[in-house]
């Protein structure tokens, strides 16, 4: 229920900045607006103001603007058919517009609050455990080794790694120098660059984490009571050993529970000094197919915030990192360097809605902002049926100077039509393929 509650939130919110601004800019060229609705389906208010019925429908998704004059030619200078195409081509771009307006001022408050951001992610880039297997593990990398370089690219941060694998692959490189500081002593690993195609690769290197239990979740989403909590597991819990092995890494932790296939796993822990035994059975994820006990790690953390006009700075430049990343990588969709599998819909942005709201305001407003960036971007798109591909027409009109065949618009928007179908069809498919865990 709450990652409803949290997905609704969000998609009215976006969807509804959205049309706030065809809707002004609409107003400000004069342009008549029949209906502004608040969600759609049957109206459950409505009130009439001058041209315009303001009304709250029944589905909570977003809302619409209905423009006099939209659809067909009608010869009045309050129709949005009788305006200029450059007039037009404002009005369909407004909704991007505003969205993008959304997400610098949601970043503005997100950095004027401040973030709490792993204390690994300020210090360099040391590798603190590799998993066995990995694309990591193949390429030659070992605990303790500090990537110093990935190609030509210097790297400073742990983010750094997994944004310069992923500019690499869209650039189609097959094979890279990796520089590493091992021992005191500068090592060149060449290897090739591992496949994207889930939107979560995992590279299979992690910081150096202790083996503290930070959190004991009382039950776990879609499994149910965690086994862990019902074998009296607390926070801070140091974990020293698991079935008679000495643990130096939260990492190990893991391996070791995952490797046990669900039989009977044995944590020795110190707590408060003293060592203690717990046997857990673990519970089978059944969406991954991997044993869990429902505990998270300790992560020390440290809060970034900034004055607003610190803030304010930071949220543009965040946002244009952010326009940066995502045009690489539809680039990359395109070229098929990136894997159409990474393409998420509804239930995906519900998942991220959801665990975001769960985990508190800050990074509920951060997906909030992430995801209207990106609904801004996909509404450019030149296709048809979205503000992109209106705003294609429009050009066209501009430079033909008369406007276009209504036979070709009507094949246009069912072309239009037919690919949004397809595309969201496409996309709820690899949903379902991902939360059934196939």
């Amino acid at each position: 229920m709450e990652t409803l509650i949290a997905f609704l939130v969000l998609v009215g919110i976006l969807i509804w900045f959205h049309e706030l601004g065809h809707f002004l800019f609409a107003k400000l060229f004069r342009v008549k607006v029949e209906v502004f609705s608040v969600g759609f389906g049957p109206p459950l208010i409505a009130k009439r103001i001058g041209d315009t019925v303001y009304q709250v429908a029944l589905i909570p998704l977003g809302g619409y603007v209905k423009l006099y004059g939209e659809n067909s030619k009608v010869d009045d200078p309050y129709a949005f058919s009788s305006k200029p195409p450059w007039q037009r081509i404002l009005i369909a771009f407004a909704g991007p517009l505003f969205n993008f307006i959304l997400t610098v001022i949601l970043f503005i408050v997100v950095f004027s609050i401040g973030i709490d951001v792993p204390k690994y992610m300020k210090g360099p880039p040391v590798i603190g455990f590799v998993e066995k297997g990995s694309w990591a593990e193949k390429a030659g990398l070992k605990d303790g080794d500090r990537v110093l370089r990935i190609g030509d690219t210097k790297v400073e941060r742990w983010e750094d790694i997994k944004r310069t694998v992923i500019e690499l692959t869209i650039r189609k490189e097959k094979e890279v120098d990796i520089v590493v500081l091992r021992e005191g002593k500068e090592i060149t690993l060449r290897t090739r660059l591992p496949e994207i195609d889930t939107g979560t690769e995992v590279l299979g290197i992690h910081p150096h984490l202790p083996p503290v239990v930070g959190a004991v979740f009382e039950r776990i989403p879609g499994i149910g009571p965690s086994p862990a909590y019902q074998v009296g597991i607390r926070p801070g819990d140091r974990i020293v050993a698991v079935n008679g092995r000495e643990v130096r890494s939260w990492y190990e932790v893991v391996e070791v529970v995952r490797s046990s296939e669900g039989r009977p796993v044995v944590l020795e822990l110190l707590r408060d000094g003293e060592r203690i035994r717990k046997e857990v059975i673990p519970a089978v994820d059944p969406r991954r197919k991997i044993p869990v006990l429902g505990i998270a790690p300790e992560v020390e953390t440290v809060k970034e915030s900034f004055s607003l006009d610190e803030a304010v700075v930071k949220a543009f430049e965040r946002t244009f990192e952010l326009i940066v990343l995502t045009f690489k990588v539809l680039w990359g969709l395109i070229t098929g360097a990136i894997s159409l599998k990474t393409l998420g819909g509804p239930i995906a942005i519900a998942q991220f809605a959801g665990q975001a709201a769960q985990s508190g305001i800050v990074p509920y407003l951060s997906s909030m902002a992430f995801i209207s960036l990106q609904l801004g971007i996909f509404n450019l798109l030149p296709l048809p049926v979205l503000d992109g591909g209106l705003i294609l027409l429009f050009l066209i009109e501009m430079v033909r100077r008369k406007p276009l065949p209504d036979r070709f618009k009507e094949y246009w928007q069912r072309v239009g039509f037919a690919l949004i179908i397809s595309l969201m069809a496409f996309v709820v498919i690899n949903d379902l393929i991902r939360l059934i865990g196939k």
